[in-house]
């Protein structure tokens, strides 16, 4: 298995309002989503989603750890580790760029069904502002087969391990 790409993701959200951005190119075009990206080399995942929420949305923010998740695609051997952020508070006014379309949602009416699948199962946990970790293997770019949301922050091991004992658990 090869390794894993670092990711960021950026939840920027009121008490009832949630940012979210249109992508408008590249892997998750046409799907809402928070604001991330690749890490580079030499960022921290907390600068890294500084920089891609600066270049998506022209805003910057008080970043707070939320969670980390594990996404696996089947038939693609890299896995994705995904450092996701909430802030609450920013500096600037949300900006279409060339890659997204920012947008306030009420939190009651998030648009999960145009957006990834597994969103709906964990945004609650940040936005109750509870620190996560999930993993989750996707048969496709819309389904998944295999899923687990945590509190606290667990590495790739420990998630598979508690999924593996959940699977057992129903059988």
């Amino acid at each position: 298995m090869d390794a894993m790409k670092q990711l960021t993701l950026v939840l920027v959200h009121t008490e009832t309002d949630i940012l979210l951005g249109m992508k408008k190119r590249g892997f998750g075009a046409n799907r809402w989503n928070g604001f991330g990206g690749k890490i580079e080399a030499g960022e921290t995942p907390a600068q890294g989603a500084l920089r891609e929420l600066q270049e998506e949305a022209e805003i910057s923010a008080d970043l707070h750890v939320a969670g980390k998740i594990f996404f696996e695609f089947a038939g693609d051997p890299k896995l994705l580790e995904v450092h996701v952020f909430q802030a609450s508070s920013w500096q600037g006014e949300p900006t279409e760029t060339e890659e997204m379309r920012p947008q306030w949602f009420k939190k009651t009416e998030v648009p999960y069904a145009s957006m990834w699948a597994d969103d709906s199962l964990w945004f609650p946990r940040v936005f109750a502002g509870q620190v996560f970790s999930a993993y989750f293997l996707f048969d496709n770019m819309d389904t998944f087969s295999q899923h687990i949301v945590v509190d606290g922050l667990q590495t790739l091991p420990e998630l598979k391990a508690a999924l593996d004992q959940q699977q057992q658990k129903s059988s």
